[in-house]
């Protein structure tokens, strides 16, 4: 049986427009031919019997489409919730201001706009402020009778439809106020006020507004322990009083000034810290060499701020005194270094915050001892040097001219290992022990003294070194001159 030829899908397609019919070229050729001399498709598809005539093939061979899928309908949309936070922004004696915050769940339609409505105190209906829907946080409702009460909401609008209300808790008086209520917060308190425990505070926290004004304070939304603050007003500021701060009395404390409708409110963090506690844990990890390696955990109890660093000390078993190894540190792991070989170690480590370092330590249970290990010391040999040597003067004498009756020293300097003998002459004849003469020698420093010189001790003065390697002499000229006083007559 022959393919399914792709000109019968052809003349299928055209045979629904009367304009152009289909006719075999050669009249004589049966379609049975034509469809057996056509070549067949690339794909295998079911075969049409060779009787079907041409007009009723495709009707047999067309595959039937599934018919398309529905779209999935989109969620169905949901309302948003109510306006946040729906307050009084400004009153005077023809408008009313309000503001307010986003709803916290808009929804996947988004956010259309917001309608104001407000009725009479008394009256049941709400009446629309605005004509069109508003984007903005913040509406004037305008022309409104000097003295009348209002009750407002705001309703936010989307594909969704109206949200609940949010209404002012409290109806509106329409009428000009003096001063309207303004918090000057002191700039020292619109950053963290932080203190340690035990401290006094004493917050003194200046406003305006008039008539009446009523102050209220909140700590973290709550009314305040009577018991542990206390409060002044007067008609200029306020004053926060703790005599005695503890952690506890931390955390967000909200001043609310309020004329009439007019409120306005300055928050105030307060924080109290003190010393931490020490960190939970501490292990000796390993020891090797002069090292031992350290670990340790946060600890329970912070301060009430957060850890700035660790000290660690190490504490040797044989004088028990702490030492710091390292301060201001700032991981949980640390190697200690340096330890002495042979002696045994204890560590304990400190927490720190921006108070101090903790009151007590967390110490190690084990004891990290640094081994001895054998050395083997090899004396260095050297050479012995042989200090012997020569008598040899490396000072000589030096001729001299003495003055009959005045004292005079002859001085030169020898040196020679061993010691050298040192012998003086006077024109070739040893000095013996002469009383005119005193002989000295210190250091290798040799002297001849010679008391009161006559004209006849001058001449050619001889010092001689000796010793078991040699000898050495040196000499000098020694003229003794008589002092001439001139006759007084002449």
């Amino acid at each position: 049986m022959p393919a399914k030829p792709a000109p019968i899908k052809k003349t299928a397609k055209k045979a629904e427009k009367p304009k152009k019919p289909v006719e075999p070229k050669d009249p004589a050729v049966p379609p049975e031919a034509a469809v057996a001399a056509a070549p067949p498709p690339a794909t295998t598809e079911p075969q049409a019997p060779p009787e079907a005539p041409a007009e009723t093939a495709p009707a047999e061979t067309v595959p039937v489409k599934e018919p398309p899928k529905a779209p999935t309908p989109p969620p169905q949309a949901v309302p948003t919730g109510p306006p946040q936070d729906l307050a009084v922004d400004d009153v005077t004696e023809k408008s009313l201001t309000v503001k307010w915050k986003p709803p916290e769940n808009i929804g996947a339609s988004g956010l259309d706009g917001y309608i104001v409505e407000y009725c009479k105190e008394g009256a049941s209906e709400f009446v629309a402020a605005n004509t069109e829907l508003i984007t903005s946080n913040r509406f004037v409702i305008k022309d409104l009778a000097t003295g009348s009460l209002l009750n407002v909401r705001v309703v936010a609008v989307n594909a969704g439809g109206r949200s609940e209300p949010a209404k002012l808790p409290h109806v509106v008086p329409i009428q000009e106020v003096v001063d309207r209520p303004k918090i000057r917060l002191p700039r020292s308190l619109r950053a963290r006020y932080i203190k340690k425990v035990g401290d006094q505070i004493n917050l003194v926290i200046p406003f305006i507004g008039k008539p009446n004004p009523v102050i209220t304070w909140t700590k973290n939304g709550k009314p305040l322990d009577v018991k542990k603050v206390n409060v002044r007003n007067s008609a200029k500021d306020s004053i926060l009083f703790i005599r005695k701060a503890e952690t506890e009395d931390s955390g967000t404390y909200q001043m609310s000034v309020k004329v009439d409708s007019l409120e306005d409110k300055a928050d105030i963090e307060i924080q109290i810290v003190e010393l931490p506690g020490p960190p939970s844990s501490v292990k000796l990890v390993d020891t090797w060499g002069f090292n031992a390696a350290l670990e340790w955990t946060q600890p329970k109890y912070n301060g009430n701020t957060e850890i700035t660093g660790y000290t660690v000390q190490k504490a040797d078993k044989k004088t028990g005194e702490w030492f710091t190894v390292l301060e201001h540190f700032h991981r949980l792991n640390a190697t200690v270094s340096d330890l002495i070989m042979g002696n045994s170690y204890t560590f304990r480590v400190f927490s720190e915050n921006m108070v101090g370092r903790s009151e007590s330590a967390a110490v190690t249970k084990n004891v990290a001892t640094v081994q001895k290990t054998g050395i083997a010391y090899k004396l260095q040999e050297y050479k012995e040097h042989d200090f012997k040597e020569a008598p040899k003067f490396t000072a000589p004498l030096s001729d001299r001219a003495a003055t009959v009756g005045y004292t005079t020293r002859l001085l030169c300097a020898v040196r020679g290992s061993p010691k050298p003998k040192i012998e003086w002459m006077k024109n070739q004849m040893i000095i013996g022990d002469d009383p005119k003469f005193r002989q000295n020698s210190t250091l290798g420093v040799c002297s001849l003294e010679i008391r009161k010189p006559c004209s006849f001790d001058g001449g050619v003065y001889t010092c001689r070194a000796k010793n078991a390697l040699g000898e050495a002499a040196v000499a000098c000229k020694l003229e003794v001159k008589q002092v001439m006083i001139p006759d007084m007559k002449k």
